[in-house]
């Protein structure tokens, strides 16, 4: 395996910045501290750069566990935008065999069916077992644009199953038939909201936040959801920050349609680089990033964290020359030249990708 010294940078090591080197060895970091000088396989030089525990995206789409029309080849959607683990928010095919063989630590949320406002758990099981520990949740999409749903029935009921198996429930929250108030208030401490700052009917800032904040109070988790332009107001999301409601994790909902295409290069990096565009601070981002969405997904002892003898997951980040440019399905606009660049990720103590 690969032992690796990383000099120079400001540290992030899931909650907390500090100037110091990092060094690791067999899959794990072995050292964090000033001035290291043990000799290394690779040495980095990271000054002026961020040396942040890797990344965790809680929403995308793997190809060939999410449908064909949205997945992705995981390394692809993953590695270019730092980020080392990463959750299905839709998984139906595949096994837990496959995603083994993947470089990328994942998790993955199934989906019951919903026909006519009733919810069909025939072939959930089957699902959980197939994927077995990789489960965290069931997702459904809660929109009535395109899912036979009429009121908070479904939500209900998925929630009372997925809480029985200890699991936890993800919602797609745009074109929901109920006020936002409505659905949070139906979901428990550690369930996810996600696409939560859409522009639609019954969207967070019809209460200026409240419901967000109250349901945050309560263990909610609040997910950013970004997909590129399509799945967030831009102007609902400035207000969010503004009012003290920005999201606690930030997911890209990569899929093959957005990857290196939506307004630049598409993925977790440009997602960060919106809400700091928008008001959040750095801190803020990266935990979003990080030791949140690490939590979110029952894994905050092993993903999310830099500390010695913690997995060898590091994204090596940059604010820089990362001009994007996109426009939301209401017309909002963002335009900025400068953004975050993964300038390396390193999983397990191996470089993986590099700028």
């Amino acid at each position: 395996m690969s032992k690796l010294l990383i000099k120079n940078g400001r540290v992030w090591d899931g909650n907390k910045f500090f100037y110091a080197d990092v060094l690791t060895e067999d899959k794990k970091i072995k050292k964090i501290a000033e001035n290291v000088t043990e000799e290394a396989e690779y040495v980095i030089d990271a000054k002026g750069k961020i040396v942040s525990a890797g990344f965790i995206d809680t929403h995308i789409h793997i190809k060939g566990i999410s449908c064909d029309a949205f997945g992705i080849p995981c390394e692809a959607a993953c590695f270019p935008f730092g980020v080392t683990a990463a959750a299905d928010a839709s998984a139906g095919q595949g096994s837990k065999e496959m995603l083994d063989g993947m470089a990328v630590k994942t998790k993955v949320f199934v989906c019951p069916d919903v026909k006519d406002n009733k919810v069909d758990f025939t072939q959930i099981q089957s699902l959980i077992n197939r994927y077995g520990d990789r489960v965290v949740g069931l997702k459904t999409f809660f929109d009535a644009r395109a899912f036979e749903v009429r009121d908070i029935t479904t939500v209900k009921e998925i929630c009372d199953y997925a809480h029985k198996k200890g699991l936890i429930v993800m919602v797609h929250s745009i074109g929901t038939p109920v006020p936002m108030k409505e659905l949070l208030e139906t979901l428990g401490k550690g369930d996810i909201i996600t696409h939560t700052y859409h522009g639609t009917e019954h969207n967070a800032s019809v209460d200026n936040f409240k419901s967000v904040k109250e349901a945050s109070s309560r263990g909610v988790i609040i997910d950013l959801g970004l997909a590129g332009h399509i799945n967030t107001d831009f102007a609902v999301l400035k207000k969010g920050i503004e009012c003290g409601a920005a999201p606690t994790v930030i997911s890209s909902d990569i899929t093959r349609a957005s990857a290196f295409k939506r307004g630049g290069r598409y993925g977790m990096t440009m997602c960060m680089s919106i809400c700091r565009y928008l008001g959040m601070s750095e801190e803020e981002i990266l935990k979003a990033v990080t030791s949140a969405p690490a939590a979110a997904l029952g894994m905050q002892e092993e993903w999310g964290i830099l500390k010695e003898g913690s997995a060898a997951d590091i994204t090596i980040l940059d604010y820089t020359n990362e001009p994007f440019d996109l426009t939301d399905f209401n017309g909002n606009r963002i335009n900025c030249d400068m953004g975050y660049r993964a300038i390396m990720t390193i999983s397990d103590s191996e470089i993986v990708y590099s700028d």
